[in-house]
């Protein structure tokens, strides 16, 4: 059987990382520009700290640009970060993918259940005095990720294909299940321990305005491209030619996002240090306990590296655009809730970025396979 450039034996394509190149013999390895990701991020959370501290007017310029509820700009970037990884999904290998019950199963259970009750508990043992940012984190821990966790499982080699099924269940178990939630966690929960109880009123047709913008508009746009390309030029061309090119705007987009969320709130995040680092700690405990969780639940299911992988980082993201957008519109752009929602990304980018190296890590002393040609086991 000969093979063709861009695929190995029993297995999918290896990952596309941000950058766009690729190579077959010997296992890729991180490009250079992926190897310095942390710091790119790095700079650009500094750059959106000084842009919203030392320019006048910037962070008020972008809360009044919105349409619907949505940042225009911070939406923009969203959806340049999210096409190039979704148009590297291969589209027909989705139906093995959703015959996997184990792995459906293991992320709804790990997404609607582990992980809203355990951000509930962390932010209670760590910010009982503080209802504010309390009420934020809880928030945090409700918006299950629908965006940036298909860059960090590209980065890690994950599964792509179970990826993107995972996240479209999410998004729609988001739209179903946040309001209820959310009532539940801040009112009715806290009632039953008795602890403080604080509403939440958020729009449904809000929370499902953002899913569709900032996880269908990319998806259809992912799919038609790979769709159209493969039709017109073949895979070969579409995957050695094509992706390369667009590869590398999945980081531009990512690096402009987390700019213009660091400038929102630049002031309140140099103002007050100390806070941002009682909301950090159980949001750093949070991350690696769910990311953890997910990876050994993967393991002892025997999904393989590649799907453990996947299982991992969607139960470890979350999607901090509709926690900023439910806090602003709820309780204020000023407002307590609303800072805790802008550290989430504050310590979530660089979490995440270094769980994919320990999940590389973890490839070859867990899983004792190449991370970066892992196959995808179905069942």
């Amino acid at each position: 059987m000969s093979i063709q450039a861009g695929e190995a034996v029993g297995s999918d394509l290896p990952a596309l990382h941000l950058s766009g190149t690729t190579t077959l013999a010997p296992p890729r390895r991180l490009s250079t520009l992926d190897k310095w990701l942390p710091a790119w991020i790095g700079l650009a959370m500094v750059m959106g700290l000084l842009l919203g501290r030392f320019v006048p007017g910037v962070a008020e310029v972008l809360s009044h640009l919105e349409v619907g509820g949505i940042s225009v700009p911070i939406g923009i970037g969203l959806l340049v970060m999210m096409y190039p990884v979704l148009a590297k999904v291969r589209y027909d290998r989705i139906a093995a993918v959703t015959g996997d019950k184990r792995l459906l199963i293991s992320s709804l259970l790990l997404n609607w259940v582990v992980g809203p009750a355990v951000m509930f508990a962390l932010a209670w043992i760590f910010l009982a005095d503080l209802p504010e940012y309390r009420t934020g984190l809880i928030i945090v821990g409700l918006a299950r990720c629908i965006a940036m966790v298909v860059i960090w499982n590209d980065l890690a080699c994950g599964d792509r294909e179970a990826t993107a099924v995972l996240v479209a269940i999410n998004s729609v178990f988001q739209v179903l299940a946040f309001s209820l939630l959310g009532w539940f966690s801040l009112t009715v929960l806290p009632g039953w321990l008795g602890l403080d109880s604080q509403g939440l009123e958020v729009s449904v047709w809000q929370i499902a305005l953002n899913v569709l913008v900032f996880l269908g508009v990319p998806l259809t746009a992912g799919f038609a491209s790979r769709w159209i390309g493969e039709r017109r030029r073949g895979r070969a061309w579409y995957e050695e030619k094509f992706l390369p090119v667009v590869g590398p705007w999945a980081l531009y987009g990512l690096l402009f996002t987390i700019v213009l969320l660091f400038a929102l709130q630049g002031d309140a995040v140099i103002a007050n240090p100390l806070d941002v680092a009682r909301i950090a700690l159980p949001l750093l405990i949070y991350f690696g306990v769910m990311w953890f969780a997910g990876l050994l639940l993967g393991k002892t299911l025997g999904l393989g590296y590649a799907r453990s992988t996947s299982l991992a980082f969607t139960a470890a993201g979350n999607n901090f655009e509709l926690a900023i957008a439910v806090a602003i519109g709820t309780f204020g752009a000023a407002s307590g809730q609303a800072l805790a929602g802008v550290v989430g990304p504050l310590i979530e980018v660089p979490v995440l970025v270094g769980l994919v190296y320990v999940s590389l890590w973890a490839a070859r002393a867990w899983f004792h396979t190449d991370p970066y040609a892992a196959e995808s086991r179905t069942s």
